[in-house]
């Protein structure tokens, strides 16, 4: 146990470059805090203490603004960075080396019991106010861009922006291609995410200059024959 709680410690100090010290995270890193808190629940909740694990749950929700439903299953690494806001679901699912920032909801679109709420393949990281709805699968080493909402399944070494979500491929591979070690497991910022809707605004500012010289083009060639045929020839009134 006292490996594990090392171990919790030292994940924080990897991905946050403001810990200083290791009484500063045991005592000011909510993030942290939930993790023992969901553990214990966790544990309740399997052994069908499913009361007492909701109310720990919820004490742990009013102590640091995250919420982790108690049947909620997840892996060894994961980090809550700054935390508040965040809800995770009874039927998610978070692999190793998970990053979540504030505000993330990992939630579901169906009232109906079973599978509804998403799974989080190992090194995923979620960006502040990402919304993952539905019992949607995030492929490994994927990354979900800050303010994104997702609805659908997203292949490994994919980033994801935008509303709906958009897929891209990361550092412009194909997922197949990719280097899952070309950038640290909580590491984004050297990651450049695509920007869809300025791409979406490219793609038709091309169409539109194209369509309007074809426009021309059809234009001169109407013109040219109006005037052939009034005058017989091309350019006579000229």
């Amino acid at each position: 146990m006292l490996k594990t709680l090392r171990r919790d410690i030292q994940l924080f100090f990897e991905n946050d470059p403001a810990a200083r010290s290791t009484w500063e995270v045991l005592l000011c890193y909510p993030g942290l805090h939930i993790l023992w808190f969901h553990r214990l629940a966790h544990w309740l909740w399997l052994h069908h203490f499913y009361l007492l694990g909701r109310l720990t749950s919820h004490i742990g929700r009013g102590m640091t603004g995250i919420e982790i439903h108690p049947g909620a299953q997840i892996g060894p690494g994961l980090v809550i960075d700054h935390g508040m806001a965040v809800v995770i679901g009874e039927t998610a699912e978070i692999g190793a080396n998970v990053m979540l920032y504030h505000n993330v909801t990992l939630g579901s679109v169906d009232l109906v019991k079973g599978k509804r709420h998403p799974t989080l393949e190992d090194h995923v990281v979620v960006g502040a106010g990402a919304t993952l709805l539905g019992p949607i699968r995030i492929g490994a080493h994927s990354r979900i861009g800050a303010n994104a909402v997702v609805v659908k399944d997203v292949p490994p070494h994919s980033v994801v922006v935008g509303v709906p979500g958009r897929t891209r491929p990361r550092h412009g591979l194909q997922p197949a291609e990719a280097d899952p070690v070309s950038v640290p497991p909580h590491v984004h910022g050297e990651l450049v995410l695509p920007a869809s809707t300025l791409e979406m605004l490219h793609t038709m500012n091309r169409q539109i200059t194209a369509l309007e010289k074809e426009l021309a083009v059809l234009r001169d060639e109407q013109w040219d024959e109006a005037l052939e045929m009034q005058y017989g020839y091309e350019g006579a009134y000229i």
